[in-house]
């Protein structure tokens, strides 16, 4: 019986063995996922939590609800690929051997990457939101704090839910606008980016959204160091900037075991074809999601356009065919601009976001980069459709292949 492992069982691998169950025979086919933790998260919830829209109750579920009958589930942590012998190690010495190999070990923030980040004022005036550690820890912090110099800052790129930032200070704003502080709350978004966002035509768009809320921007900001006793950050050019509440989105990295394996890039995210999710050093790898280096959004709906070509492509290398699906880098995203509305996006490596209606042309119901309450219920009916349609590998009504129609060049 031939083996495909799954190493890691967040979005991308749950999605993965799901669909991979469906199509590879059982009685010629062995699926395992290996992951060391046993609770699933859903992260995109994380931004609602400092605002009290969300629990941590309404992010988390266990991971065994979502694993098809058929595959194999051991939870344990991995110690590293030896990819040439076609071969996984566990932690005290378990081998497992694979014909084909899928990563999904996603991507974790690194906050000791950064000088002072993780020092005395660590979840007191400094949070992330990217942990529900950190996510429960503001919302505490939120509940009594009366104002101040409210500084998010994004450490380094590549990061996940590359809106998430915007999303929380276009909140921020209408949160404490609606409590009667927002003249006692100075709102800087300081980024490494030379504007709002990577692409020109969202960045202006966003970029209009943050003056008009009166959100001050400082961009090719690179922190050097956060500076606990005085309460400042300082860049490499010797800027610095002074807050009472900082948010950091901290550096992104990949998982340590890549680095063991000699698979990954300076920052542990796995060399891949951007094309076809393959490994570009062995043919009988795959990579999904945050785990993979191409270049596009770390982002939920990334993987799940990913996870409709590698079920081609996986196949087609399996059955010694050449690979007839083509992954262009499709991404898109709501963005809650506050006040219950919101904005959409949608590109590719080779198109930047366009006006227009999605996903049905002319119909919508949602506008791209429009600013409306559809928007803002699309964001809050995913919850519903991650948990029920997309982990479970079903097919939803968007193509994997970003379309031109409905979108205005």
């Amino acid at each position: 019986m031939k083996k495909l492992l799954i190493l890691g069982a967040g979005t991308g691998g749950t999605i993965m063995a799901n669909k991979m169950r469906k199509t590879l025979s059982r009685e010629k086919w062995d699926i395992t996922i290996i992951d060391q933790y046993k609770t699933h998260y859903y992260q995109p919830g994380f931004l609602f939590i400092p605002f009290g829209i969300y629990k941590a109750k309404d992010v988390v579920k266990p991971k065994s609800d979502f694993f098809p009958v058929g595959v194999n589930v051991i939870y344990s942590p991995i110690e590293r690929i030896e990819a040439e012998k076609n071969q996984v190690l566990l932690d005290q010495g378990v081998v497992l051997k694979y014909d084909y190999l899928i990563i999904a070990t996603g991507t974790k923030t690194a906050p000791e990457e950064t000088p002072g980040l993780k020092g005395n004022l660590w979840h007191k005036s400094i949070f992330d939101f990217y942990t529900i550690e950190g996510a429960t820890a503001l919302a505490e912090h939120f509940k009594t704090w009366e104002g101040g110099k409210l500084v998010l800052n994004i450490a380094e790129l590549p990061y996940k839910c590359p809106v998430a930032p915007l999303e929380f200070v276009f909140f921020a704003d209408a949160f404490f606008t609606e409590r009667g502080l927002r003249d006692k709350i100075d709102i800087t978004y300081v980024t490494p980016l030379p504007g709002a966002f990577t692409k020109p035509r969202a960045t202006k768009m966003l970029g209009e959204l943050l003056d008009e809320k009166n959100i001050n921007i400082i961009p090719d900001f690179n922190i050097a160091e956060v500076n606990n006793e005085e309460k400042k950050i300082v860049d490499y050019a010797g800027i610095e900037i002074p807050f009472d509440c900082l948010i950091s989105i901290p550096t992104n990295m990949g998982d340590a075991m890549i680095e063991r394996s000699g698979l990954g890039d300076e920052l542990n995210f796995v060399h891949t074809d951007k094309h076809t999710l393959q490994s570009e050093k062995f043919d009988n790898i795959f990579i999904i999601g945050d785990a993979a280096n191409v270049p596009t959004s770390k982002a939920g709906s990334v993987v799940h356009f990913m996870a409709d070509i590698m079920e081609e492509n996986l196949l087609c290398a399996i059955q010694g065919r050449p690979f007839t699906a083509h992954f262009d880098g499709h991404a898109n995203c709501y963005i809650e601009t506050g006040y219950g509305k919101g904005t959409l996006i949608d590109f590719n490596y080779d198109t930047e976001p366009l006006a227009g209606s999605f996903p049905f042309p002319g119909i919508g119901p949602f506008g791209l980069l429009k600013v409306t309450r559809m928007n803002h219920y699309g964001k809050l009916i995913f919850r519903w459709i991650y948990w029920h349609v997309l982990l479970k590998g079903k097919e939803m009504p968007i193509e994997a292949e970003m379309q031109m129609a409905g979108k205005k060049l």
